[in-house]
């Protein structure tokens, strides 16, 4: 480990409030019409399912009337074909695939110098046998109609989302961590409703943060922790699937937290013919969805050219109350094959986010009042009203409106503005020779301003000055005069919060096929500069900030891996991959003086001086998997793979003397590293498919991380002890027949603490010195790591027939606990459990596919939380302290860092995290095909 000097940066108290865009590169506007004149025609179409999902590779005959000759075919992997230099006139056009019955469209017109569109769609096919297989996946009944599936070459638990699943089986305003959450071991939160906020995935226990996200191949995350922002980037809107992998994936797998696994965000694929497609959502909470895409088809001179583009507006009251939620986005897509071997393909989407949701969250006696039975008490000492505010106000109680201009509960002091982009270039070229070249560079932002008030009168009138405001029970203090709170002094009301960062990198990879196998070998490479504050502030005067922040930092970091993979078949059934990838991590922050929250004032109370630290990182990270075909239709695969992961820009949030610019000298803790062993096996057979796998997971120099109520901090990370992940998880699809199919999935896993833990004595107590040894304490057994259920379930019963798709989807997560950091320096461990909940949801769809004008017209209705249940969630924060006990040892006092004398009391001001209430929208999808021919 190295240390870095950081230079001196020009100083600014926040960044440039215009948002960057970079989007020029990627919007061309053609205006040269296609040549006419031509003699030669041109068919070429898309082949699909009854559900509208793409047939890869089925048989396509042409059949021309007048000479009773054929041409065949190929369709590709996205289902489209095209055959060109055909005579003028009149075809008859014949698609099969395994496992559908064949289907032929007649009298298609092939027109001189105009390509003739054709959509051709398979019914499964009828006269299938209960016991037989067939040599290819796509011949499975079962697989074709499965919502989620996995793939029979898969070298490590995968479960495939498609763009059916997103369009027909989950809300229009659903986000991808809600596409992800029936998948087996996952469960998503969102309080506000689905699509309506931040939400949070977890699987197989690792909260956000110990996984990656990408999109198109491009990790997106933020800075200061690799966590990531549903609500600001890729609504469903900009989807067209999901690869979920479950593992730390191949050496060629890049990111910064891969070792949990990842969730690969696809975007729609091109649509050769074109069309437009106009969409209107509305349903609870008053939300309203407007939709429109364009999909131009291909075009231009060789019809080398495509591009698609979305732009939607979304707007809801939300299940909480006054937690609106606005955005407007859209993006754009475009593609040029230069050449039969060279393809650019350019993509830009913005979204523009306005929400109310505070930094706090309701509490027990808020959503739920005060006991009968005494469990916890509502009562607010010194209040004439004698509850604490808003108690009993029902549970989905978040905001106030603006009658009570005092109130800090008042909507309008807490709100969002969350403006993001994300662009990128990738050019793709077969070199010849077996060798392929892809480089995609890229660059994002994120720009996030955030305002908020604390739990305290809002007043900035001198004649209420040191009354007592009734319903907190609390003197006023005005918002300009400063309080002394936990040794810091500060302004009172209300919060300034500001974080971001734009990055640059680079995706690129080479590869070579032969007869043997296929070897990767590639870099990413990402830099990226990031500007956070938080400023005690005066919501009445405009957010006017106090000179000092509670935190400001601006800092640069650097991501490199390296990797190389070969990809080798020995024997026909067997494929074994090897490889290892470098990660190395560079981070360069410069701190500012504060009023003494964070790193203290520098001995200059001076907003303008800055300390600077710096660390660097780096791992060798080797991967090992392999997948064996039993059978075409079986196969059995194993893995071993390591991470790793940085620890977060927190760890230099600490006093930092008073030596103005000078460096600190600064260890910082190591990073986290895991080791992961999986085996598991898929089959499809023509009614069944089956896939399922065990994971052993082991974990050094973890974190954990939990909201502070006591302090008010965001989240306060501690250094734990290794940890053992280890389960089971499983998932089929039977097709019943006419149309039903019944998905189930399972998942039963453990996550606890092993090892031990090296624990400084108390600072104070007698015989504590700067000598004085670490006691070293043994983890107990059964200490759970937070938010791990120790199982999950998934039944769905389906129906995808003709024109329709319903389904009814249950999940339920089994017991979970949480964790309690309200003592600084520790995170005490099980100390409130969640029981098991369930969430039940129902889709119903009508879709017109005739092939005609109006393909792709929908009616849709959905229902999410379809009993309205209201179960508590792994999402609680508990405010009272931890019943912490001590150790005596080495003649002086520990703190017990596992063993509580209890589980932490229930308080009336715990943060209650549910689900939210049922909700209903209906949807109309206009399709239009602007150049059908048939």
């Amino acid at each position: 480990m190295t240390f870095l000097q950081q230079p001196t940066y020009v100083s600014t108290r926040r960044a440039s409030y215009t948002l960057e865009r970079t989007i020029a590169a990627f919007l061309f506007f053609f205006t040269a019409g296609v040549l006419f004149g031509q003699s030669a025609a041109t068919l070429q179409g898309n082949i699909a399912d009854t559900r509208g999902g793409m047939i890869p590779r089925a048989a396509v005959i042409v059949h021309n009337e007048a000479t009773n000759r054929n041409i065949n075919a190929t369709a590709d992997a996205q289902g489209h074909f095209t055959v060109n230099n055909l005579a003028p006139g009149a075809y008859d056009v014949t698609a099969a695939a395994p496992g559908f019955a064949s289907f032929t469209q007649k009298g298609v017109q092939a027109i001189a110098g105009q390509p003739s569109d054709v959509m051709l769609t398979l019914q499964i096919g009828s006269a299938i046998s209960d016991i037989t297989v067939d040599a290819d996946a796509s011949g499975s009944i079962a697989a074709a109609l499965a919502p989620m599936d996995a793939k029979i070459s898969e070298q490590s638990p995968h479960t495939e989302i498609t763009e059916s699943m997103i369009q027909n089986f989950m809300s229009p305003v659903a986000d991808y961590g809600e596409a992800v959450q029936t998948a087996p071991g996952t469960f998503t939160l969102n309080g506000n409703g689905v699509g309506l906020g931040q939400s949070k995935t977890y699987f197989r226990g690792f909260p956000d943060g110990d996984y990656d996200i990408d999109f198109d191949g491009i990790p997106f995350y933020d800075t200061n922790s690799p966590t990531h922002h549903s609500w600001a980037f890729f609504p469903s809107q900009f989807l067209g699937g999901i690869d979920f992998d479950r593992s730390p994936g191949t050496a060629a797998t890049i990111g910064p937290t891969p070792f949990g696994g990842s969730i690969h965000l696809l975007s729609k694929p091109f649509d050769p013919i074109s069309d437009i497609r106009a969409e209107f959502s509305g349903g609870s909470f008053h939300t309203y969805l407007y939709d429109g895409e364009y999909d131009s088809g291909d075009f231009g001179p060789g019809h080398k050219m495509n591009f698609m583009v979305d732009v939607h507006h979304l707007q809801s009251n939300g299940f909480q109350t006054y937690n609106y939620q606005t955005r407007n986005g859209g993006d754009i897509q475009f593609q040029y094959k230069l050449s039969d071997k060279t393809t650019l393909t350019g993509y830009s989407a913005v979204i523009w986010l306005d929400a109310n949701t505070p930094n706090f969250s309701a509490t027990r006696c808020q959503m739920y009042g005060q006991p009968a039975n005494g469990a916890y008490t509502c009562v607010l000492a010194g209040s004439t009203t004698g509850f604490q505010p808003f108690t009993g106000y029902g549970r989905n109680f978040l905001n106030t409106n603006n009658s009570d201009p005092l109130l800090y509960l008042d909507y309008q002091y807490n709100y969002y503005h969350v403006p993001t982009d994300f662009e990128y270039v990738d050019v793709h070229t077969d070199l010849g020779k077996g060798f392929t070249l892809d480089i995609k560079p890229y660059t994002y932002n994120y720009d996030n301003s955030e305002k908020y008030t604390n739990a305290v009168p809002i007043s900035d009138n001198p004649a209420l000055a040191g009354t007592t405001y009734a319903p907190l029970a609390a003197k006023v203090v005005l918002c300009t005069t400063p309080v002394v709170k936990k040794g810091v002094t500060a302004i009172p009301c209300g919060i300034d919060k500001y974080n971001s960062y734009r990055k640059y990198g680079e995706v690129g990879d080479l590869s070579q096929t032969s007869k043997w196998g296929t070897l990767h070998a590639g870099l990413w490479y990402e830099w990226a500069n990031t500007n956070r504050h938080q400023y005690p502030s005066d919501p009445l005067n405009h957010w006017a900030d106090q000179a000092l922040p509670s935190f400001a930092e601006k800092f640069v970091t650097n991501s490199y891996q390296g990797y190389a993979q070969y990809e080798a078949h020995p024997v026909k059934p067997l494929t074994i991959n090897f490889g290892a990838k470098y990660a190395y991590y560079t981070i360069s922050t410069q701190q500012f003086a504060d009023d003494g929250k964070t790193i203290g004032g520098l001995g200059t109370n001076n907003p303008a001086t800055f300390v600077t630290n710096g660390a660097s990182y780096g791992a060798f990270l080797p991967a090992g998997s392999a997948n064996y075909r039993i059978k075409d239709y079986w196969s059995v695969y194993f893995q071993g793979a390591t991470g790793s992961v940085v620890p977060p820009s927190s760890v230099f949030d600490f006093a930092q003397g008073t030596a103005g610019v000078t460096s600190v000298t600064v260890t910082p803790p190591k990073q986290q590293k895991n080791t992961t062993y999986q085996t598991g096996t898929v089959l499809k057979l023509k009614r069944v498919t089956f896939d399922a796998d065990y994971y052993h997971i082991s974990f050094d120099n973890s974190y954990a991380c939990t909201n502070n109520t006591t302090t008010g901090d965001d989240e306060v990370c501690s250094f734990q002890p290794p940890s053992v992940t280890q389960g089971i998880e499983a998932e089929s699809n039977i097709y019943l027949g006419y149309g039903l199919s019944l998905y189930l999935n399972a998942s039963d896993g453990k996550a606890t603490y092993t090892g031990s833990l090296a624990l400084p004595c108390v600072v104070g107590a007698t015989g504590c010195t700067a000598g004085t040894p670490a006691f070293s304490e043994n983890v107990p057994s059964n200490l759970w790591v937070a938010q791990t259920p120790s199982d999950t379930e998934t039944e769905a019963l389906t129906y995808q027939k003709g024109s329709w798709d319903a389904g009814v989807f249950n999940k339920r997560v089994g017991t979970s606990y949480v964790d309690n950091g309200n003592l600084t320096g520790f995170t005490f461990h099980n100390q409130a459990t969640i029981q098991p909940f369930s969430v039940t949801n129902l889709f119903v769809n009508y879709t017109i596919r005739s092939g005609g004008r109006f393909d792709q017209t929908k009616l849709r209705v959905s229902f999410n939380n379809l009993l309205n249940e209201s179960s508590q969630t792994p999402g609680l924060s508990l405010n009272a302290n931890p019943l912490s006990q001590n150790i005596t040892a080495n003649g002086t006092t520990y703190t017990d860092a596992f063993n509580t004398t209890g589980a932490t009391p229930i308080s009336g001001q715990d943060n209650v995290s549910i689900l939210p209430g049922r909700s209903i929208m209906f949807s109309v999808i206009f399709g239009f095909s602007l150049h059908h021919k048939s």
